[in-house]
């Protein structure tokens, strides 16, 4: 395993740490409203702050981008991690045990390592660039249906601006008409590593930021997938919207989404 990779698997799992420890006491949890259907918990912060301080430990002068403590700028800018605490906050809250630790790495720009671990099942989801995807040690590879027949698909609502959902429902229409099923499940970081492992034959979503698709991204990619923009387009991470799967099952999507 590569040296940075396992320093964030380290820091993937003391933040599980956190999580489960929170999840067991939620009736504690003390919540606070970002925007609107957008909300954070001390058990976000906490765990954050457990990654930043593990990966500090033998990095530190990397700079770091994190959901809930922004941009730290470090004195060796090549370097800089981008941290989702827990993925799926809401699912959290309400005690589905659908969340995820998200990690990544940039190297001059460029992703370079990731890690996306789900607390609950024990699932750890690692990638290097050109090392290819592994889950819990073994190597994974993404489906490669020809097209959308038959096909499970994951996507996210855009529930945080709903005015956004007419638009949306347009595409959605035309894609679950194609497809075999669709499913929401309120984590993007795992949506990914699922797509990763072949378990959802395709992803799309918009209004993702950079903490919930960058580990995602490079699983998918590390798994022999495609990760585009809604135009084809090969830098999702700064676009703020994603479509992942097989090249036949991402170009049925992006027409859908164009």
């Amino acid at each position: 395993m590569h040296p940075m990779l396992n320093i964030a698997v380290r820091a993937a799992r003391a933040a599980g740490t956190v999580i489960i420890r929170g999840f067991e006491k939620r009736d504690d949890l003390q919540l606070e409203a970002k925007g609107a259907n957008d909300f954070v918990t001390q058990i976000d912060r906490e765990a954050e702050r457990a990654i930043i301080e593990k990966i500090r430990q033998s990095y530190p002068d990397h700079s770091f981008l994190g959901e809930e403590s922004g941009t730290t700028e470090g004195s060796d800018s090549d370097f800089q991690w981008i941290i989702d605490p827990l993925d799926g906050t809401t699912n959290f809250i309400k005690g589905i045990p659908h969340f995820a630790v998200s990690i990544a790495l940039l190297h001059k720009g460029r992703l370079d390592q990731a890690v996306v671990f789900d607390p609950i099942r024990g699932e750890l989801f690692t990638a290097s660039r050109g090392q290819g995807a592994q889950l819990n040690g073994y190597r994974i590879r993404a489906s490669k249906p020809r097209d959308l027949t038959n096909s499970i698909l994951a996507t996210g609502l855009p529930f945080k601006n709903k005015t956004a959902y007419a638009e949306y429902a347009l595409s959605l229409n035309k894609i679950f008409h194609e497809c075999g099923d669709i499913r929401r499940a309120g984590s993007a970081a795992l949506d990914l590593a699922y797509v990763a492992a072949g378990r959802h034959d395709g992803y799309w979503e918009r209004g993702v930021k950079a903490w919930d698709i960058a580990a995602g991204e490079l699983l998918v990619r590390e798994s022999g997938a495609l990760a585009t923009d809604f135009q084809g387009g090969n830098d999702p991470l700064h676009k703020g919207e994603i479509v992942a799967g097989s090249p036949k099952v991402v170009q049925a999507l992006v027409k859908h989404l164009k």
